[in-house]
This record gives C-alpha cells, sequence and structure tokens, in this order.
C-alpha cells in the first residue's frame, strides 16, 4: 500500500503529514507535542550538534556559540542558495543546510510512523519569485535538488493554497467556491477553488476546480521587518541624523529587520562597516547600541522579539512591550494594535488586492464565494482579518489549521 508524506517546508515554521493509502490524513508531531516546527537550525559549535526548531531557537537565545539559521527559503531562486557559508569551521551551500532540515523532517516522520514513505509531496508557493518565471523554476529545481539529496524519494510538488483547499475538502457539508487564503513568512498565496463534500478519488483530475490562483512574495517575515523598523531600529540609529544632516546609512538596518540577513552582519568586514558610520551619528549612544547588537550577536534575540510582540499585541488587541535591557539597561520599545495596523497597512493592502485580482481572475465577485478558507501561521494576523474582511464583506471567513492545513492537504489527491 502506497504511503505519502506531505512536507510543507515554510518560512517560519514547517509541518508534515502521512497518509497510508486512502485513510485520512495523520498530522506529524515533529517536536514534542508540537505539529508545526520552526524552520531553524543552529549549529552549536561548543558540542559540535545541530539542534532543530523551538531547541536551535533556546539553544542560541541561551548564548551557546555556533550559528543560527532561518529563514532558508527566502533564498530559494536566489544565487545566495548555492553560495558557500562557514559553518563552525566547515563550508556548507545554503542548499546543504535546507537539505539538513529536510532530512531531519523526513526522519522525524519515519520514527513516528514506523516506516518509509513510498513518495513526497512538497508544498510550494504560487511565485518563489514574483514576475520573473525563470528564477521561479529555478527555486522549485534547488528546493527539489536539496530534497533529493536528503534521500527523499519520488518527489512532487503542489501548490501550497490547493493543498489548503483539498484539507478544508475533507470537512464541507456541500460543494462550495472558497477563496483559499495562505499567508506564511514568506508569501502570500490564493486559490479560487470549487469544493466537494469527502474530497473525490486521487485518480480525478482536479484542475477543472482550480478557477485562478495568484500570489505575492509578502508574508509574516516582511511584517516584522517592517514593525522592527520603525520601532526597535530607531534605537540603533535608523533615520538619525548626522553631523550633516543626513540620515546614517540605512543598509545595516534593513539587513539586522531581515531574519535571513541578520548573520551577514556578524563576519569582520561587515562590523568594520558599521564600526566606520560612527561619524555619521551626532548621538553616539546609538551608535553604541548598534555595536552592541553586532559584537554580541543580538540581531536575531532582537527579531524574535519583534516577531513575538506582533503575535501578542494580535491577540490581545492591546500593546506590546519590548525589553531591550539586553542591549542597554533600561531600553524598550513597544508598540500597540492601532500603531501596528497603521505600519503594516501598505502591505496588507498589497496583500488583499492580490486577493481580490484572483477572485478577479476566476470570473467571480465577492457575492459568488461561500467562504473564505484562512490558513498559514500569518493569516491569524488581526489586522490582516480586519483588511481582509472589508475587502469582501459578508463573506464568512472560515480558520483552518493554520500551520498543519497545507501538509495534510498534500497527502490528499495524490493518485
Amino acid at each position: 500500500m502506497h504511503t505519502t508524506l506531505g512536507i510543507d517546508f515554510g518560512t517560519s515554521n514547517s509541518a508534515a503529514a502521512w497518509r497510508r493509502g486512502a485513510e485520512p490524513a495523520r498530522a506529524l508531531r515533529l517536536e514534542g507535542e508540537h505539529f508545526a516546527l520552526p524552520t531553524a537550525l543552529f549549529f552549536n559549535a561548543e558540542d559540535g550538534h545541530v539542534y532543530f526548531g523551538r531547541e536551535a531557537l533556546a539553544q542560541y537565545l541561551s548564548g551557546a556559540e555556533g550559528r543560527l539559521m532561518r529563514s532558508l527559503k527566502s533564498l530559494l531562486g536566489s544565487p545566495l542558495l548555492l553560495e558557500q557559508t562557514e559553518v563552525n569551521g566547515r563550508a556548507m551551500s545554503f542548499q546543504d543546510i535546507i537539505g539538513r532540515f529536510l532530512r531531519e523532517i523526513a526522519a522525524r516522520a519515519r520514527a513516528e510512523c514506523g516506516a518509509e514513505p513510498s513518495r513526497v509531496v512538497l508544498g510550494r508557493p504560487v511565485h518563489f519569485v514574483d514576475d520573473d518565471p525563470a528564477r521561479d523554476a529555478l527555486a522549485q529545481q534547488m528546493l527539489h535538488d536539496a530534497a533529493t539529496a536528503a534521500g527523499l524519494r519520488e518527489v512532487s510538488f503542489r501548490m501550497e493554497p490547493i493543498a489548503a483547499a483539498f484539507d478544508y475538502e475533507q470537512r464541507i457539508p456541500r460543494e462550495s467556491l472558497v477563496l483559499i487564503t495562505d499567508i506564511g513568512g514568506g508569501t502570500s498565496d490564493f486559490t479560487v477553488v470549487r469544493l466537494r463534500p469527502g474530497g473525490s478519488a486521487p485518480d480525478v483530475d482536479r484542475s477543472g476546480d482550480v478557477l485562478a490562483t495568484r500570489g505575492v512574495h509578502i508574508g509574516g517575515t516582511d511584517f516584522d521587518q517592517k514593525l522592527s523598523l520603525e520601532h526597535a531600529m530607531p534605537l540603533l540609529g535608523y533615520r538619525h541624523r548626522g553631523p550633516d544632516g543626513r540620515e546614517v546609512p540605512s543598509a545595516v538596518f534593513f539587513d539586522l529587520a531581515t531574519w535571513h540577513m541578520i548573520h551577514w552582519r556578524y563576519g569582520p568586514r561587515a562590523l568594520r562597516e558599521a564600526q566606520a558610520l560612527r561619524v555619521n551619528y551626532t548621538d553616539t549612544n546609538l551608535h553604541r547600541r548598534l555595536m552592541t547588537v553586532l559584537e554580541q550577536r543580538l540581531g536575531h534575540h532582537l527579531a524574535s522579539d519583534v516577531e513575538q510582540a506582533k503575535i501578542a499585541t494580535s491577540q490581545h488587541g492591546g500593546a506590546a512591550q519590548l525589553d531591550l535591557a539586553y542591549v542597554e539597561a533600561g531600553l524598550a520599545c513597544g508598540f500597540d494594535a492601532a500603531t501596528m495596523t497603521r505600519h503594516l497597512h501598505d502591505l496588507l493592502q498589497r496583500v488583499v488586492a492580490c486577493a481580490q485580482d484572483c477572485v478577479q481572475a476566476a470570473g467571480l465577485t465577492a457575492r459568488d464565494l461561500d467562504a473564505i478558507y484562512l490558513t498559514g501561521g500569518s493569516s491569524a494576523l488581526r489586522p490582516y482579518q480586519q483588511v481582509l474582511q472589508a475587502a469582501f464583506p459578508g463573506v464568512a471567513m472560515v480558520e483552518g489549521d493554520l500551520f498543519g492545513g497545507v501538509a495534510a492537504g498534500l497527502v490528499y489527491g495524490v493518485a
């Protein structure tokens, strides 16, 4: 009997599901009792071990010496993916590191299921790279090569919002026209699809039921970057004007606010460049904070705090405070729900415009939709839901399995 392993390799979090024959999909616990595994690796220089997920982040934040890698999916389709980087004295490509993460997911899946999968289905966004079909195809090929190098076999791909649709299809009571919104860490993807109760046999061609797909390269990490630039980075000198009246060069702040770029700012050359920025500061205390973050490698700590503040503000609708005493005693910043909504307005409008374009491409209007199905961790963001509901008034919004829905849907509809 065929067994299928579905892997949703995400920018911020990854998930996996298993299906044997025609049985229902089974979500897999990848870390303790957790189904979602943060897409993070920590190469510990002290004990030589590689840690994954929450354990990787905990190792890094504990102050252990080593290299933290996160948001690697953002490099797919980029020449950087094949570049060599030094990890605890060993040269590795980022593609090799992605392969190492996929191999770990597969190993944990085998341990829980007690079997080797016959085939593997990987999720992919509608666009790895916007408006560049050649680079988009290259990104998928890079992920395929990383998966096969990791020992996975019979590897195929399915668009993530279509997978989410197939998962939702298992629970609907009647035929429905649904807008699937999958808002992840790196991309926002949309599908308008006709769903049928209980799905259909694996060998039935469902292409006619997929009415339109659209995607844009904006996701949770972009929201985090924006909030970091607006609230945390000014404490290090972002938008600060120096003696000549000009702003401090901003590249270092954008990198520190972008998960997969932070580590580039810890190298000797980058540190020298940052040190040279001192002449651009009127308030040299801001520069001292910047150098503290860089020299003590606190960038990921700071990025994590911004992310957690975003989540807390979205969940509770109040304010969140970032305690930055690890940078400077008494240093703090924060934001509330209204401020977060204001700062994310332009990004959210672009995401929702993509959703509207998807519905229009399907030849439909909001009134034709039976539901909007939400999946992907960033779809829980309250400002996003508010903007989406305003764009599709009266359409019911259904919150699905935010982290596991795509993985489960990957194993349905496989012949």
